[in-house]
């Protein structure tokens, strides 16, 4: 991925004469670039926000158990002694985390940072040190919540990753290589990334502020000190930093954040519709000037959608007050939504805009945009006694293992399912390889889902 500088060479000459020209010219004063005034207030106003915000990142190690043996028996301590087995080993990790209610003691950072903890400890940077609990969890954004028991916390506010740009100024702040608090700088690289994990809840800031192991869970945080992401994950070839990485937005942070807190978990919503992203050669077929939005490819009998009158064709250009950039960006909206609670959707039919009302439902209440596990990206309905995919997800998992709009579900892994609630509990007990028995065509297909 290293480029070669070589091509630089060849210009030398020409910059060379270029200046002897320009020297012949007397000089005249000019404004500093934009960019560079930016620049310079951002660096000048940079140590004094760090000064004010870096107490509120904190380091995490994590104590889990862990053995080479999967079988449960290596688990009972009379099974272990009596074949004289040895003991689980205790692995350690470090990560960071972030302050968000000084007052309570929450701290947000990633899933992966805490999954299988057995223990959790939380360093402040005046290196105080407290026990932490784990609130709860949610694996499909990576995003935890640790609570601990502490007085003069500072937290760190929440900025509005809706409004980030691309070469907006941030700064990461973290716990990289367990070298203790590191801050490094940088820009908004992109927005709405996704396709790091196919089975997430994906809408990354991308920045070229160095992200190394052990940052995971810190901040991203704007020139003015506001938290923007949680940084999360990186491309690393070579197992470092190459300037890419990726924060979850503090907008679907704080929306999981608010679950964790009432319930324990997240309850993802559905509304009952498959949809695609409104291509350019999409859009020109159906007459719109911009290619943004969520095309509706099937609507699902008896959904919320259904009932608010959305049909399929329909283009999904806005939720509330967002403005919808593709069919991830959707999903990721509606399944963050509060289950219970009602939206306005705007959208597109036949170039004339419309709105509707739709209450919000949990996933699994009837098809199911989300299915859990390898298969997400395919809508499942009960018909007449069957299980059949009603519609895949271009470019999802689902449509990745081979599945079709039209296939009959018959069994998991020789289990048979005639509703897609059954479908739902089969899957989630699956664990390793999943075998599809499916209908297709009127034959016999066996699909295998590693």
């Amino acid at each position: 991925m290293t480029r070669s500088s070589g091509c630089v060479v060849p210009f030398l000459g020409v910059f060379t004469a270029l200046s002897l020209i320009v020297t012949s010219v007397p000089a005249l004063s000019q404004p500093a670039e934009p960019q560079a005034v930016v620049e310079q207030s951002f660096r000048s106003a940079l140590p004094d926000v760090l000064e004010e915000i870096t107490p509120a990142v904190v380091n995490i190690a994590v104590t889990s158990a862990t053995s080479s043996e999967t079988n449960p028996l290596y688990n009972d301590p009379f099974f272990r002694r009596y074949f004289n087995l040895p003991e689980q080993r205790q692995q350690q990790s470090a990560g960071s985390g972030v302050i968000v209610d000084a007052e309570k003691g929450y701290i947000l950072t990633n899933h992966h940072v805490v999954a299988d903890a057995g223990e959790i400890s939380v360093t402040l940077k005046d290196r105080r040190r407290f026990p932490a609990k784990l609130v709860g969890s949610d694996k499909a954004t990576d995003i935890a919540l640790l609570k601990v028991e502490a007085d003069n916390l500072t937290a760190l506010p929440f900025g509005n990753s809706d409004q980030l740009r691309v070469g907006d100024s941030v700064v990461a702040i973290g716990n990289p290589f367990g070298l203790g608090q590191t801050v490094t700088s940088g820009i908004v690289s992109a927005l709405g990334r996704s396709g790091i994990n196919v089975e997430g809840y994906e809408d990354f800031i991308q920045t070229d502020a160095s992200i190394n192991p052990g940052n995971s869970g810190g901040a991203l945080v704007t020139a003015e000190g506001r938290l923007v992401g949680i940084n999360t994950a990186i491309i690393a070839p070579a197992g470092g930093n190459v300037g890419i990485g990726f924060a979850v937005p503090i907008a679907m942070a704080s929306a999981v954040m608010k679950q964790l807190i009432e319930r324990g978990e997240v309850r993802r919503g559905r509304i009952g519709v498959a949809i695609q992203d409104l291509t350019p050669d999409l859009a020109e077929a159906l007459g719109l000037a911009e290619a943004q939005g969520a095309v509706v490819s099937s609507v699902e009998q008896d959904s919320p959608a259904a009932d608010a009158g959305i049909q399929a064709g329909d283009v999904i250009v806005a939720i509330g007050k967002h403005q919808i950039r593709g069919s991830a960006d959707l999903r990721n909206r509606v399944g963050l939504t509060p289950v219970g609670s009602q939206v306005e959707i705007a959208y597109l039919r036949d170039g004339r805009r419309g709105s509707a009302t739709i209450r919000i439902e949990a996933e699994g209440s009837g098809g199911g945009e989300a299915t859990p596990g390898r298969l997400q990206g395919a809508e499942f309905q009960d018909v007449k006694g069957n299980v059949v995919i009603a519609a895949v997800e271009e470019g999802s998992a689902a449509a990745r293992f081979g599945l079709r709009t039209g296939d009959v579900v018959v069994a998991v892994n020789r289990q048979p399912v005639s509703t897609v609630a059954e479908l739902t509990a089969a899957l989630r007990e699956a664990t390793g390889t999943i075998a599809l028995d499916l209908l297709r065509g009127g034959m016999r297909l066996f699909l295998v889902i590693r």
